[in-house]
């Protein structure tokens, strides 16, 4: 199945155009608590310059090595999904676990087609992180190490079992199309700009993870480096055309800076929402989460079954800043849908609920019963 047989793109969809007016409002109140005046200027900085270094860089490195695999190692996932047979639902599944949420569109589009059935639509599902995968990968990559082979697995019995008792044929319509992944094309000048902030930006990192005083090594380096990165993407979050995800048939440098982009601003929201309120509101938030610790991992659930992936980035980096359990991680990565979740409501609404239904169940299971049985596994 070719990329272009799931979406609907244009090559002269990426000129830079009207800036988005909602995320232009975000960009300016982010440049605005940048250059206040005071601690509160100082704080923003700071947390901009560390979400840049210690997170988008090697977001940034995953993408790149990602997709480039990807594009050297091509081949027709939608015919080898129609020739399966018995093997759908585990195909679909480990096309679901791969990182991102192209594996899972791939699969939803195949399903409306008719090339696969429903079983393998709950696995690919079930099995889907989305983004909030790279950024796993890139900053905790022992816990992905034991995420995606779990959320694999669970999807892979989840699909099965879906076949054998579920009676309702949830058809799709084969004609059905969406416009998810505009088609960029030629890579573009800011593309190759966030690339070579991106460099600096991985040194800076690497040298903050052997656990040296970056600004002993480099002096302002991180600094100019870091709001420069994020200088770079808002802009191209700003601008973009992109809704949900990047095209297939785009260069892996582009499709680097548009989804790094993405995840950098729900990370700059997550790390300043929590420091503001420990800062200005002094409460101990880590405090507060504890007292409600039983519901942590429902509410992980829960939030996997917003569409899309930014919800679920901010679960990964609360996760990741030690202020939910494991448990809540776990339960999230399987409930999440990603952006696999909008071209399956397009095409299928019921199907989608359905689907979406199904996911949750082994979501609330795994997730308490890491809860009570593994309180302290890799928290």
């Amino acid at each position: 199945m070719d990329a272009t047989a799931i979406t609907q793109s244009t090559t002269n969809q990426t000129r830079i155009g009207p800036f988005r007016p909602k995320r232009l409002f975000v960009a300016l109140v982010l440049l605005v608590l940048a250059i206040y005046p005071g601690v509160l200027g100082e704080i923003t900085r700071g947390l901009m310059v560390d979400a840049y270094t210690q997170v988008a860089v090697f977001v940034s490195a995953t993408f790149l090595i990602f997709y480039g695999a990807e594009r050297l190692f091509k081949f027709d996932i939608g015919d080898a999904l129609k020739n399966a047979k018995g093997w759908q639902v585990p195909l679909a599944s480990l096309l679901g676990a791969t990182p991102g949420c192209g594996g899972a569109v791939i699969v939803v589009a195949a399903y409306s087609s008719g090339n696969v059935g429903f079983g393998a639509v709950v696995a690919a599902l079930t099995a889907t992180m989305g983004d909030a995968a790279f950024l796993l990968i890139a900053t905790r990559p022992e816990v992905a190490i034991v995420v995606l082979p779990l959320s694999l697995g669970v999807g892979v019995l989840s699909g099965y079992v879906v076949d054998a008792f579920s009676r309702t044929p949830y058809l799709g319509n084969p004609s059905a199309t969406c416009a998810l992944a505009p088609l960029i094309g030629r890579s573009r000048k800011r593309d190759y700009l966030a690339f070579a902030l991106f460099v600096p930006g991985l040194v800076v990192g690497i040298t903050q993870l052997t656990g040296a005083d970056v600004y002993e090594v480099w002096g302002q380096m991180p600094t100019y480096v870091g709001l420069a990165g994020v200088a770079v993407s808002l802009v191209i979050w700003t601008v973009s055309q992109v809704q949900a995800m990047t095209h297939t048939a785009d260069s892996p440098v582009t499709r680097m800076a548009e989804e790094t982009a993405f995840i950098l601003v729900w990370v700059i929201g997550a790390y300043l929402a929590y420091d503001y309120v420990v800062e200005f509101a002094g409460l101990d938030l880590e405090a507060m989460f504890k007292t409600v610790a039983p519901l942590l991992p429902l509410i992980g659930v829960l939030i996997g079954l917003v569409p899309g992936c930014g919800p679920q980035v901010v679960v990964t980096t609360l996760y990741i800043n030690g202020l939910v359990p494991f448990a809540a991680l776990m339960g999230n990565a399987i409930s999440n849908d990603g952006d696999a979740l909008f071209p399956a409501i397009a095409l299928n609404p019921k199907a989608a609920l359905w689907a979406t239904i199904y996911s949750t169940i082994p979501a609330v299971i795994m997730a308490y019963g890491f809860y009570f049985f593994a309180p302290d596994f890799m928290n």
